[in-house]
């Protein structure tokens, strides 16, 4: 499935990889959110066809806690949805197209608070990136420059805050009952939409993820 690209592949191994099975689930909501981010067309009906294209990506490896179940192992051969974004010219090829279009719309957030948490949301997923890619060198003031060379200067934070609290670290326990606040964009019909983290949904659709101690 090259649809999605070589780095939402990546990452779907990594996230299959991880040990930790509340890692893993929240790294799955995470991902198939950044999936939906690259395809604004898609309405939440959606989401069961992204939640499949996750599981074929990982060839049906992916043990997690999500909204839906496992699709039949004969939908291997189906085609996932594309992604919608014009040929252009990529800066930095092993974070892929998909950054620079969160960036860009990061870059559109006027609300100050909402824009960090989007610089913050950006760094964890190059980081995700880097890691995926067994990439040894990924400190995170690299990371910031990376983003402030395709921002053009325009997403700041400050470095030693992002060390201190470790904001682009993966692996920080959250409480998946209070999430970072959403990053949000006004759609086309003048309302807004969350961008990035969200409460986690249990199997049956509603209410916040619940932890589980198995693996």
């Amino acid at each position: 499935m090259r649809e999605y690209g070589k780095n939402i592949l990546a990452l779907v191994h990594h996230v299959a990889g991880l040990e930790d099975r509340e890692r893993r689930t929240q790294s799955a909501y995470t991902l198939v959110e950044l999936m939906k981010q690259l395809n604004p067309q898609l309405k939440s009906e959606s989401d069961q066809k992204l939640w499949d294209d996750l599981y074929i990506m990982s060839a049906f490896t992916l043990d997690v806690d999500g909204p839906y179940p496992v699709p039949e192992k004969e939908l291997l051969g189906k085609q996932p949805l594309p992604i919608g974004y014009p040929e252009t010219e990529i800066k930095f090829k092993h974070y892929g197209r998909n950054i620079e279009l969160l960036i860009e719309k990061a870059i559109e957030l006027e609300n100050d608070e909402e824009q960090e948490a989007a610089i913050i949301y950006i760094g964890q997923l190059m980081k995700s990136f880097q890691a995926a890619w067994n990439r040894d060198n990924y400190d995170d003031g690299i990371i910031l420059e990376d983003i402030r060379t395709l921002s053009k200067g325009r997403l700041h934070i400050d470095l030693e805050r992002v060390r201190e609290q470790g904001l682009f670290d993966t692996s920080t326990k959250r409480d998946f009952n209070a999430p970072p606040q959403p990053i949000r964009e006004q759609n086309s019909y003048g309302n807004k939409k969350s961008f990035g983290h969200k409460n986690y949904k249990g199997r049956s659709g509603g209410g916040n993820y619940k932890k589980h101690n198995r693996r």
